[in-house]
Formats: C-alpha cells, structure tokens, sequence
C-alpha cells in the first residue's frame, strides 16, 4: 500500500526524543513505519503521497483521559457554585429529563471541540452511553466508554440491573473493536453503594475491564464516606478489593502521602483534572507528590459544563502552573512531565498501549499545531510551544490510525454546520425543563441563564 510522508518544520515524536527540526513521518495504513530528516527520508519513499507542512508542528495526539462528552449542552446552565450544589441541586434534576437525542448530538458537539483541541483517544462516562459510541465512532477518534452507574435509577437505562446489564452487553459486543473500549463505571463511592461497586468488580475482572470512577473529590465527599464507612475513599475501595492496575480515579484532589503509596503500589491509575477543581473550589490535587510514587497520571478535563471546555493545550498549562504557584517552584512540574501525561501515559492509563508517541510501530495519532498562528511565534522550543502557547483553534490537521479526522481546520467526519442547529435546539428544549423544574426563587438566583 502507498505511504503517507507528513513533512513539518518541527516534529516532536516523544518526550524521550528531541524535537526533530525540517522532519518526515512516513505511515504505512494505520501504523508509522519511519522517521528522520527530510533529506533522508523523501528519496527513499518517491512514490509516496507527499503532505507538506512547512509551518507545522507534528505531535501526538493529545488524550483526554476524564470527560462526560454530552454535558456540552449543560454549558454555562449553573456557574459559580460548589460541587454537591451544582451536582445535587442542579445537574442531577436536569439529567432526569435527558434524552438521548440530546447524549448524541451534544456527544458531537464535543468530539469536534476535541478535535479541534488536537485530541485523538479520550475517556468517557455518561448516560445514554450508546448514543456516545454512537456519535465517537462516526467521528473516527479513539475511546473507553462507560455508561455511568448508579444506585439510583437512571433516565438512560433505569435500574442499577439493567445498568449493569447494559455495560456486560457493551464489553460483549466492542471487546475487539479497533477505536472503542468499555469500561465499567461506577459514578462515585456517594452514588454507588459498597454492594454495587462489588458487582461493578465481578463484571470488570470477568471481562479484564477498566473500572473509571470519580474518587476524593473534595472535602465534603471525604467526610460523607468517612461517615458512611469510617474511613477515606481509598481504604473503601482496599477494602472492597478494587485497587489494581485496572483502576481509574478520578480527580484524587485529597489524597493523603499515605494514600498516595498505598495507589502506587496497587498501580492504581489517576487522572487529574485541575481546571474543573479549580471551578467547583475543590482544590488542587498533590500531583508531584503522585509522580514521585511513580504513579501514572494523566490529564483530563471533566465535563463541559464544570470545566467550561475541552481544551487540553489550556489543562496542561493550568496543570503545570498550579504547582509552580503553589509550591513556589518553577521546577516541581516541567512542561516535559505535564505533556507526558496528556499523551502516553493518559493512553496507557486507559487502555491504549500503541499510541501517544510518534515513532515506528506507534498507532497514526497525531495532530498539526500551525505555527502561523501570532501567539506561536517565535519556535525556539516546541515543546514548550505545546504546553505553555498554544490553545484550541491553533490545530489545523488531526489524523486517527493514518487518517485525517480534520484537514486544514476542516472536521471531515461530522457536519459542523448540522451539529451547531441541533444543539440550538436543544438549547431551547433544555430552557423549558429549566421553566418546569425550578421555582421562581431558584430561576432567579443568578445560577441560570
């Protein structure tokens, strides 16, 4: 089959590698089969099809490794207000009336977000997860999906039963899809009883599933489980038997030093998510205090409507200065430590063993900063370009398993324009439920537009 060569002023294959200045990357199908300077690499592949980026940076493509996709269409509904006021009181009352018509085109609103953000395998839990597979595998990104469980009852599938029926269906029917895992998704340890995260365990050891949980979110989630069980989150789920390799917790904004030793040495997975901390004032997880205990963290960016976006170039900044700021120094968390988590470590974190890197044998996934682009300027360093420079709206080309998702700014897998006027109206179906479910006293509080 005829290669693909990518030419860019700067290619940046790893964190391990150097910036490669005036590069190739050649792809062969889905896989990258080579590398090297440009003056090598194009006499050795003269048939192939040839793809110029004279102002481009290549690199991989960026892995949001903690959202609820469809929530795009709760942006900006409830704003300024704690995370069990906002959960409790606002998006809970408001997800009772969901429709999954609403899960799939507010899922399609943020996949093209994500692409434009340079994202190429993202993590997600939600309700209606189906209508997520749905609209993600339209897309053409990569995924680990769960439908979010509850003891409740669900206005996606009803009750935990059926929940947990539909999550053994989905493992069934995507355990060898090429782009899409399942995972087994416990809401949180608040939401989901002891009894329920042990069936969630048999179901993930059954099928080698990730469990994806929200865990030690904020100060009054530790004090309700410390009610209910006696003790913090983390000895819960010991004691449950659910720390392990295939455990992804989310958030772990309070984990203590001892918690912290007790993840790395279960290899716990963690996923931070700072800019929605931030948001809901929950705090600011103890990340380099994770990575010293070898802990793999990745970067996500939580929902749409606690976050307000899906710009992971805007996470790896915050996640870095953070630390920075709150420890008065410069050196506790590079640039370098925070692109590897929103890359390779994010794609190992859930699954994804054969992508976040550029480099042969690694899965086509990767993105094209343009570096025309005025807050781009100057390229001395373009690593630091990645993390400290760029937004949303600097990408230009994203590319899956060797094929373009997005081709100079133009998203080739799902229909913009189309997408845009659905949630339009959407937006006006939403404003009536608003009109039905609160009182007056509650509308004008400020929390609602």
């Amino acid at each position: 089959m005829k290669e693909k060569v990518l030419y860019a002023k700067w290619i940046l294959p790893s964190t391990e590698v150097e910036p490669l200045e005036n590069g190739c990357l050649v792809i062969r199908e889905d896989k990258i089969v080579d590398l090297g300077l440009k003056d090598e690499i194009l006499p050795k592949y003269s048939q192939a099809e040839i793809f110029f980026f004279e102002n481009g940076l290549i690199f991989p493509g960026l892995v949001n490794a903690h959202t609820h996709a469809p929530m795009s269409i709760l942006r900006g509904i409830a704003e300024d207000l704690p995370l069990m006021t906002w959960l409790t009181k606002i998006i809970f009352p408001i997800e009772a009336h969901l429709q999954k018509e609403w899960v799939y085109w507010g899922t399609k609103l943020s996949l093209i977000e994500m692409i434009k953000s340079g994202i190429t395998l993202f993590c997600d839990m939600y309700l209606f997860e189906p209508e997520v597979i749905r609209a993600t595998e339209e897309s053409g990104l990569k995924a680990l999906l769960g439908e979010g469980l509850f003891d409740f009852p669900s206005p996606g599938y009803g009750s935990l039963e059926k929940g947990l029926e539909l999550t053994q269906e989905l493992l069934k029917n995507f355990e060898n899809h090429s782009k899409i895992k399942i995972a087994v998704s416990p809401h949180t340890l608040y939401t989901c009883s002891a009894e329920t995260i042990k069936k969630c365990l048999k179901i993930a050891e059954k099928f080698g599933a990730k469990i994806h949980i929200h865990l030690s979110e904020n100060k009054e989630e530790i004090q309700e489980i410390k009610k209910r069980y006696g003790k913090t989150p983390p000895y819960v789920l010991k004691e449950l038997g659910a720390l392990s390799e295939n455990l992804i917790a989310v958030h772990c904004v309070r984990l203590s030093k001892r918690e912290i030793e007790l993840f790395s040495k279960h290899k716990v997975k963690v996923v931070h998510c700072p800019e929605s901390n931030l948001k809901l004032g929950s705090g600011i997880a103890p990340v380099p205090e994770m990575l010293k205990k070898n802990l793999m963290v990745g970067i996500g960016t939580d929902g749409p409507a606690s976050n307000n976006d899906l710009d992971l170039f805007s996470e790896m900044r915050t996640a870095c200065l953070i630390q920075k700021g709150i420890e008065e120094n410069p050196l506790v968390l590079t640039a370098k430590e925070v692109f590897k988590m929103a890359t390779e470590i994010g794609a190992k974190s859930l699954g994804f063993e054969n992508t976040g890197k550029l480099l042969p044998g690694y899965q086509a996934d990767l993105a094209i900063l343009d570096l025309t682009h005025v807050n781009l300027h100057p390229d001395y360093n373009p690593l630091a370009l990645l993390v400290y420079s760029a937004k949303s709206g600097c990408v230009s080309d994203v590319m899956v398993d060797g094929k373009f998702l997005m081709r100079n700014y133009e998203i080739l897998t799902l229909d913009e324009k189309l997408v845009k006027e659905k949630i339009q109206n959407i937006k006006k179906e939403i404003l009536k439920v608003l009109e039905k479910t609160f009182n007056k006293s509650e509308k004008n509080n400020k929390v609602f537009p």
